[in-house]
């Protein structure tokens, strides 16, 4: 179901006036004209039911009609009941990355963290004009991603870090939330592990706080960063037998747990 992300709270009439890209998505896009109604999301995480006022040349103005929580309640469970699940983007080039994003933001992830890894072939950490212009790229694909799928959970993106910036935000995750599992998505079994054949299902019995998933980028990670990652207490896993491209490989793992978390009542060992 489609939603509209309000940038700010309705005044205290209830009352939002949307200008800029906000209009052109509401009028040009959605054809919305006066004495229609769109769902919207508002900044608490709320939807609720908006009722188009008036249209000019350059603003929409529009009135809540019904507060508090309008999703269906099946929705909400969902979305209530399942662990965050966060993205360890290694920054993959050209448009790759605005893929990724937007996959990921349709498919409810929490949290997407890009970061330079050995073999990324772009640098984009830091706060130049470059990261910077990519990083709001990147908020708005999330935003408008967010409204084409009305998925509720808020995807969050972190700037660009570097690979050990990486593994000290793993550990305050961590530090915070003890329960946390990170995954290690990789392109072939690693063997030298003793956790080479645990699947899915079994890491995911664990009930983790919170999932982490690590995708390395077109050339995958080094033998240097799987280590790395492997000492940071993160599991390996493959899916299937083929390689895939870095962008098919964040939806494949992201898709693989999050259904299996859907459907674990089904499958957990009693």
């Amino acid at each position: 179901m489609k939603q509209f992300v309000l940038g700010g709270e309705p005044d205290g009439n209830g009352r939002v006036v949307l200008t800029g890209g906000d209009y052109r998505y509401l009028v040009r896009v959605r054809r919305l004209a006066p004495g229609e109604y769109f769902l919207a999301l508002l900044p608490d995480g709320t939807t609720a039911s908006v009722r188009v006022c008036s249209v000019d040349g350059s603003a929409l103005v529009g009135e809540v009609t019904c507060d508090g929580d309008a999703r269906p309640a099946s929705r909400r469970t969902v979305a209530a009941t399942l662990p965050p699940i966060v993205l360890f983007q290694a920054i993959p080039k050209g448009e790759k990355m605005d893929t990724v994003v937007r996959q990921a933001a349709e498919g409810a992830i929490a949290e997407i963290v890009p970061f330079e890894s050995e073999f990324s072939d772009v640098r984009i950490s830091g706060s130049g004009d470059h990261g910077g212009s990519k990083f709001s790229r990147w908020e708005r694909i999330i935003r408008e991603a967010r409204q084409q799928s009305g998925s509720m959970t808020a995807t969050e993106i972190r700037r660009p870090m570097t690979c050990d910036g990486l593994f000290d935000y793993w550990a305050n995750i961590k530090a915070e939330r003890p329960g946390a599992m990170g995954l290690l998505f990789h392109h072939l079994p690693l063997a030298d592990t003793h956790l080479a054949k645990t699947s899915l299902h079994v890491y995911l019995e664990t009930d983790p706080e919170t999932v982490v998933l690590a995708i390395g980028p077109e050339g995958g990670f080094s033998p240097a960063e799987v280590d790395r990652f492997l000492a940071a207490d993160f599991r390996p896993f493959t899916i299937g037998d083929t390689v895939l491209r870095t962008e098919t490989a964040a939806l494949y793992a992201q898709a693989a747990v999050r259904i299996l978390l859907l459907e674990r009542d089904s499958w957990k060992t009693k």
